[in-house]
């Protein structure tokens, strides 16, 4: 029988088009470090932007290291994520952020859906580890796209971008 991966989501309605909020999500270096909770480095690897195939190494804040790849990058609408080498304990993980335009009380904004799905190694722990990667990741998207929202608003992050 085929078990469905955990997954966590988030979400946001922030006052700003979704070109603006794409690019605010997509940002790199001091102005990335700035907004984002999650991450304590992060950098390209081998490109000079974002894009499909595009690697990243991220070394998150409460400590693990990942290096994924952009699966999908569609500016300004969504894009897609899968690690390729990360923590011991993830079998698999991957993530997606959405960006869909959304009008509320006449301002016009972005609806952003972020979802991250991951698998545990080894299998037989999943039962004890998926609940807690439900509370922790759960935890971390949650606090992650509020600062998102955030730095939406913030007149020097949208400056950089």
């Amino acid at each position: 029988m085929l078990q469905r991966m955990p997954q966590v989501t988030a979400e946001a309605w922030i006052p700003v088009v979704p070109d603006t909020a794409f690019a605010v999500s997509q940002t790199t270096g001091e102005v990335r470090l700035g907004w984002d909770p999650f991450i304590r480095h992060q950098h390209l690897i081998d490109a000079d932007r974002p894009g499909k195939d595009v690697r990243t190494l991220t070394k998150a804040r409460v400590g693990p290291t990942m290096i994924s790849r952009y699966v999908s990058y569609r500016p300004p609408t969504s894009v897609g994520m899968t690690m390729e080498k990360g923590p011991w304990f993830f079998a698999t993980f991957g993530g997606g952020w959405r960006f869909t335009p959304e009008e509320r009380d006449g301002v016009a904004g972005t609806r952003a859906v972020w979802k991250y799905t991951w698998s545990v190694r080894p299998g037989w722990l999943a039962p004890v580890a998926d609940p807690i990667g439900r509370w922790l990741l759960g935890r971390e998207i949650r606090a992650r796209i509020a600062a998102f929202a955030r730095a939406c608003e913030n007149p020097d992050v949208l400056g950089a971008v």
